[in-house]
């Protein structure tokens, strides 16, 4: 051991020997600069409880070795530059300096990146920020619309200068000092061209995982380590990576949970395909699903929020049916589309909206087209965005978005798309000429207005624009009472059903890997001459919500669903799957279950994050959530969530 140290120690001087000294101030200006920006995002996050000792320095020396391993592969090139630009000291000091400047840039600049990506996240670099270069005119948009552009870049650069006036006082003499021989310096270089491909080797994004505090955790990580590693593994195979029992186990698990653990059932291969029955004649009745954009419960005066930002949701609330323990299966957009089109799982890696092979699904659209129904995509932006439009209308959807408006019906709009209140006008205009056609409709409407920078029209509520989330929530649930009341004088208001329903929160923070609470959202179903006012206090996920759909408009169907009925099989048992990232959960009984890759798992008390002993109810709830997981997984894999045949919607036609 002792002479592997010693060994060890005389290649670390060699590879920092004479002009290549220079090297070792450029590593420790990185690793000065990203652990700045590390105790940074721990303040900016505004927990003091993180800067404990017995906290923060685990965090900020994991970190420290995810920046060496980074800045080796920056400073392999510069070793080859200082090695073999074997001339005067001066030239070496300015090509040095050239190139050095755009790398200082890029180092600000990330920096900068990661504190704009952590307030919208609360996360390092993952593949949300690899998406985002997908859309790069959206991205900028809202970086421009939402911060001020010349003031960031302004400090970006002057602080680029002032790190590379820094470093180059700093290597100057370094660069200066005599020549080694070629032989020495073949051998520095050839160390130096070994180092990124043996710290990357070693280094693997589980080692920064190292407390139950997931934002100790993020802050451990490195922001170009994390996009780099998002950027090669954000398609996970489940069974290759998660936790996995026998597959047998799984299908009877899973058969009992969709059944309500009947003891009557039949368990086949396919357990999430079921005939559905419904309890009397089907309600021809029209479907607007309005999906609205970061709407957490906690804005809503009924859960207890008293600044008075919903009150038209409020009105709809106490009107109609809530579900007042529903939640997001997710943390973005595409999740929620996802969990309301499709009623799956959360299964890690990217949504369904996004990967390939995505289209021909069996969808609550596909569903009710087979019963009559036109259905329809209403997005507020382009829906070329997240690929929603391939998606969609892969999917038997008529796609409408903001291109269907002409300039003049346009009050507002902001790069991720118009105003609320002009979707809703065009969702009106649509579903008028299909009323008039004879067509029955349904039609999911995505809102754009609460989201950064959240700006809307002047004179509509009493925050001014573009001043913050309050604004933001509150003019959505303005453009919400308007829709109503505008569809509330149309010839088919009286037989249409409207469900509102957040697509996820405006949060990711938390102390826990999966906070419960941050996954708590709103959902009604209004229709006043249908439906009663009441409040359902199951505990539900955002993919029951189309089976509890259907089983209102008594709509019978062979289902492929992982959802079930929330007001039939869910008040027997209470449930709800969610996931972030890369980390899959599954919530009852108090309880979270937490799978990650690499086949981790863990139980913990959903309140307060404390890890629970594997007992009976611990072992019985990890099987619960494998199997929904595994086998969620299985199916898309092998395209058993296909529509067709397999659908049953045919020969059900009106």
């Amino acid at each position: 051991m002792r002479f592997v140290l010693n060994q060890a120690r005389a290649l670390a001087g060699l590879a920092f020997a004479g002009r290549f000294r220079a090297l070792a101030v450029l590593l420790i200006i990185f690793v000065l600069f990203n652990t700045l920006v590390r105790v940074g995002l721990a303040a900016f996050n505004g927990d003091l409880s993180l800067f404990v000792p017995w906290k923060i320095l685990p965090a900020l020396a994991i970190g420290i070795a995810f920046d060496v391993t980074v800045a080796t592969c920056f400073l392999a090139p510069l070793a080859i530059l200082i090695g073999l630009l074997r001339t005067r000291g001066t030239v070496l000091i300015w090509a040095l300096g050239i190139v050095l400047l755009p790398l200082i840039a890029v180092m600000v600049f990330v920096g900068a990146a990661e504190f704009t990506f952590w307030n919208e996240f609360a996360s390092r670099f993952n593949f949300i920020a690899v998406d985002y270069l997908i859309y790069t005119s959206e991205v900028i948009g809202n970086i421009r619309e939402s911060y001020n552009l010349p003031l960031l870049l302004s400090t970006v650069g002057a602080l680029t200068l002032a790190v590379w006036t820094l470093a180059m006082w700093r290597v100057r003499p370094m660069l200066r000092r005599p020549l080694a021989p070629w032989q020495t310096t073949l051998v520095v270089i050839a160390l130096w061209m070994a180092a990124p491909v043996i710290a990357i080797g070693v280094a693997e994004a589980r080692h920064k995982e190292f407390s139950d505090h997931p934002q100790l955790n993020e802050l451990a990580g490195n922001g170009y380590f994390d996009f780099w590693h998002a950027f090669w593994y954000n398609e996970i195979d489940y069974e290759r990576f998660y936790n996995t029992i026998p597959r047998q186990r799984a299908v009877r698990e899973l058969a009992l949970e969709l059944s309500g653990h009947r003891d009557d059932i039949t368990i086949t291969q396919r357990p999430n395909e079921r005939e559905i029955v419904a309890d009397g004649p089907r309600k021809p009745l029209n479907v607007v699903l309005v999906s609205i954009e970061s709407f957490s419960a906690e804005f809503m005066q009924v859960f207890g929020n008293r600044r008075g930002l919903t009150p038209n949701i409020d009105k709809l609330a106490r009107e109609g049916m809530l579900f007042a323990r529903m939640y997001a299966t997710g943390t973005r957009t595409v999740r929620g589309l996802e969990a309301l089109t499709l009623s799956v799982p959360p299964t890690p890696g990217h949504s369904i909206v996004k990967r390939p092979h995505n289209d021909h699904l069996f969808t609550v659209g596909e569903i009710l087209k087979g019963h009559g129904y036109e259905p329809l995509y209403l997005y507020g932006g382009y829906s070329y965005f997240d690929n929603m439009r391939e998606f969609f209308s892969g999917n038997g959807y008529t796609v409408i978005d903001r291109s269907a408006l002409k300039p003049g019906e346009i009050h507002f709009e902001n790069v991720w798309g118009v105003a609320d209140e002009d979707l809703f006008a065009l969702t009106l205009r649509e579903l008028d000429q299909r009323h008039a056609a004879g067509t029955r409709f349904f039609a999911h409407v995505m809102t754009t207005s609460n989201h950064r920078p959240f700006t809307y029209p002047e004179g509509r509520i009493d925050i001014p624009s573009r001043t913050g989330r309050d604004g933001g929530v509150k003019y959505t649930d303005w453009a919400i009472g308007q829709f109503i009341e505008r569809a509330r004088g149309k010839p088919w208001f009286d037989d249409t059903v409207f469900v509102f329903v957040a697509d996820h929160t405006h949060k990711g923070r938390g102390r826990q890997e999966l906070p419960i609470e941050n996954y708590h959202i709103p959902c009604i179903i209004y229709a006043p001459a249908h439906v009663a006012p009441r409040r359902v206090d199951t505990i539900a996920s955002q993919m029951d919500v189309a089976p509890t759909l259907l089983g209102l408009l008594n709509v019978s169907y062979r289902s492929r669903f992982f959802g079930h009925d929330i007001l039939r099989e869910g008040q027997n048992h209470q449930r709800a799957l969610m996931a972030n990232y890369q980390t899959v959960g599954y919530y009852e009984s108090g309880r979270m279950v937490e799978l990650k890759p690499n086949a981790r798992f863990r139980v913990v008390d959903s309140t307060s994050g404390r890890e629970l002993p594997m007992d009976e109810l611990s072992r019985h709830l990890l099987d619960e959530a494998i199997s929904y997981y595994q086998l969620a997984s299985e199916a898309f894999r092998l395209r058993d969530l296909n529509s067709g045949e397999g659908g049953g919607v045919k020969g059900r036609q009106p």
